[in-house]
């Protein structure tokens, strides 16, 4: 079963991706972390297959979080997917460029989340 970490400061945003992924036809395990911090720590001992990284957060932006991910041996593999309302031009590349795998945007389309987080999953394998 995918184990799921997802990096989100606002709590209503956490709660709705917890439901629509415990609502799926999927089984996931979900971490969640209210902070960057919180979150890279959380991967170092949990080991998620996938990680959702809001990209604004008040402690550490998430890009800025990916990148020390990023050097990280034992979470240097980790897919990692920018979940954001950032949608200006160039947002998308910037998050590709800070070693993110992937980018959705905020509002979250309930009926397609489970299937881009399969997509991504089976994308690094």
């Amino acid at each position: 079963m995918p184990r799921i970490l997802y990096i989100e400061d606002n709590r209503d945003n956490r709660m709705l991706v917890r439901r629509i992924l415990l609502a799926s036809d999927y089984e996931f395990e979900l971490d969640e972390a209210e902070s960057a911090i919180q979150g890279i720590e959380i991967a170092r001992h949990n080991r998620p297959d996938l990680i959702l990284m809001d990209v604004s957060m008040p402690d550490m932006d998430g890009l800025t979080a990916t990148g020390h991910i990023r050097t990280m041996p034992e979470l240097k593999d980790t897919v990692i997917v920018a979940l954001t309302a950032n949608a200006m031009e160039g947002d998308k590349e910037r998050t590709l460029q800070a070693g993110c795998d992937g980018y959705i945007r905020k509002p979250i389309d309930v009926d397609k989340l489970p299937d881009e987080i399969l997509y991504y999953l089976r994308s690094r394998r």
